[in-house]
């Protein structure tokens, strides 16, 4: 898709299963719509943070609209949850969202996020996410490729940064990773910093100048009683 597949943690983690019978990798990184995984989120009673398909784009050229749809349905449904969606097809996302997605736009517990790896594949998505009529958007910036001096963080609601990982892992600058925190500083955005990265990613940690930035946008949470919870900006939270 762009420069930030070419050390692709899900490819490389689904074909390790490739021909293990009856795992979830059976078929390694083949596309397949897993229609019986759809009502899950309906069954956990505890609200979650869910990063929906982590291993995967939703947004997948060969991913069927109605199938998306179902998908979303059943965010807007369980709204108990607060839901990370992720994709480098934004210019697929944007139209959805301002056509067959419209009716979940509005849900504040969707959060909606593209890619950015560098300045020509990321910024024409970040203009497409812009486009997109939704509550909550956000910025995986990861792998960080190169510097990106002028983002325009104008209606972005969280940025997540991070160093690749694993063999023949690129290198990350510190002041690039410094450079975008400063910005989000400035434009009051959450700012999460993931991992530096790197072969041993455990060895290389998370702190920036000294600090552990885990920043998260406020969540808003319904009960079960219908009764709306207004969190603030959360620092204890994993990613899901």
């Amino acid at each position: 898709m762009s420069p930030g597949c070419l050390n692709c943690y899900a490819e490389t983690f689904a074909e390790r299963f490739r021909g293990v019978p009856g795992h979830p990798y059976e078929f390694g990184f083949d596309l397949r719509l897993v229609h019986e995984k759809l009502n899950q989120p309906l069954h956990w009673r505890t609200s979650k943070m869910i990063f929906v398909n982590s291993m995967s784009d939703l947004f997948h050229e060969k991913v069927p609209d109605d199938f998306i749809i179902e998908v979303v349905k059943i965010m807007v449904e369980a709204n108990w949850h607060t839901y990370q969606v992720l994709t480098k097809r934004s210019e697929r996302m944007s139209h959805l969202l301002n056509n067959q997605l419209h009716f979940a736009a509005d849900q504040p517990h969707i959060w909606w996020g593209v890619s950015v790896e560098n300045m020509k594949n990321g910024m024409p998505r970040i203009v497409d996410l812009r486009k997109a009529p939704v509550k909550v958007r956000f910025l995986s910036i990861e792998p960080l490729l190169e510097p990106l001096v002028r983002l325009n963080l104008r209606g972005i609601g969280w940025v997540i940064v991070g160093g690749e990982s694993g063999a023949g892992a690129r290198i990350i600058k510190k002041e690039w990773v410094r450079s975008i925190r400063d910005q989000c500083k400035r434009n009051k955005v959450p700012f999460f910093f993931k991992q530096w990265g790197g072969v041993r990613k455990r060895e290389t940690g998370r702190t920036l100048d000294g600090k552990t930035y885990s920043e998260f946008p406020p969540r808003v949470i319904v009960s079960k009683s219908s009764q709306t919870n207004i969190f603030p900006m959360r620092k204890e939270l994993q990613l899901a």
